[in-house]
């Protein structure tokens, strides 16, 4: 019999299925945020967003399985050492979320192309019919190009959405595996800098880190050209907001479009709510209406390969 350890937030029906489909396991569910730690050094699994200072010790779970697909808490020295120490695996849910923020993306530029914030805006406001102006300024997709910053599962799937646009699709990232169905470069060659001088929509994919801080800054939307769209569902950590502010704010970037910021939630005072032409969603793009049962199949099937010392799905170390 394993314990698992779970804190991931599910709705009731997701959890009762998590709980009927691991019958001869033990879940233990903490009943408030920070509790529980006491079952999480006693666990064999952990399933959900444990605080890593918690997973340090010689003992504790063999497996965690992040319901995020972000893990930067968790990519730091001391947490690997302790995974590696007892032979332990983390693995997360871009299985679960790259689908939907790909979709998420795709809906960001399609968006700018057919000028809908202008219409809705319209919609709420003069209700007039312009009609002629909002033909005039729409494009196709069609012979466009799109650089890919950050190329994990997200732009993966982002790609094959964009392919019946026939749009131009170029990778960038911080190193080239080489398996990339796209043309891509590394961050900071003299092909990058050329790819992105040329995009169109820039698509931040970056994960939080200290080396992706700031990765666009004012140096990066200086060198994109003039009526580019900078579209981020990244993290907000990876974007200068005072830069990109000032670029949209001076005319040099078309639009903005932004799931995620530093910090969130996004104040109400923060400039990025009115300066022109930036759009933001609250950092939904991930999500689906049956998040919650997508969250524990996943997990589900890892537990599976787990039990059988098959190769776990998403893993990260």
């Amino acid at each position: 019999m394993l314990v698992i350890w779970c804190n991931a937030t599910l709705p009731p029906e997701a959890r009762a299925r998590l709980v009927a489909l691991t019958r001869g396991h033990r879940v233990v569910v903490p009943r408030a945020s920070g509790e529980g730690d006491a079952e999480l050094a006693g666990a064999d699994v952990a399933f959900g967003q444990p605080a890593p200072v918690h997973l340090l010790a010689p003992t504790g779970p063999r497996w965690v399985h992040l319901s995020s697909a972000g893990y930067t808490p968790y990519d730091r020295p001391d947490v690997r050492a302790a995974f590696a120490a007892r032979g332990a695996a983390l693995t997360k849910s871009s299985r679960v979320h790259d689908a939907p923020c790909a979709e998420h993306a795709l809906a960001f530029v399609l968006a700018h192309a057919r000028r809908l914030p202008e219409a809705f805006a319209n919609q709420h406001g003069a209700r007039a019919w312009p009609q002629h102006a909002l033909r005039a300024r729409a494009r196709l997709l069609e012979g466009q190009t799109l650089v890919l910053v950050g190329f994990g599962s997200i732009a993966r799937r982002l790609v094959q959405l964009l392919a019946p646009f026939a749009v131009n699709v170029v990778g960038v990232r911080q190193r080239v595996a080489g398996d990339e169905p796209v043309p891509t470069f590394a961050w900071g060659s003299p092909e990058a800098t050329r790819a992105l001088a040329a995009a169109d929509f820039v698509v931040d994919l970056l994960p939080g880190a200290a080396s992706t801080r700031h990765a666009f800054d004012a140096a990066a939307f200086g060198g994109l050209k003039p009526g580019a769209v900078f579209v981020n569902i990244g993290r907000g950590s990876t974007v200068d907001q005072a830069a990109l502010v000032e670029s949209l704010a001076a005319g040099r970037l078309a639009a903005a479009y932004l799931d995620v910021t530093d910090p969130e939630p996004l104040p109400p005072e923060h400039p990025l709510w009115t300066t022109p032409n930036c759009f933001v969603s609250p950092h939904a793009a991930g999500g689906t209406a049956d998040e919650g049962e997508r969250l524990v199949s996943h997990f589900l099937e890892n537990l599976a390969r787990f039990e059988s010392g098959r190769p776990l799905v998403d893993r990260v170390y």
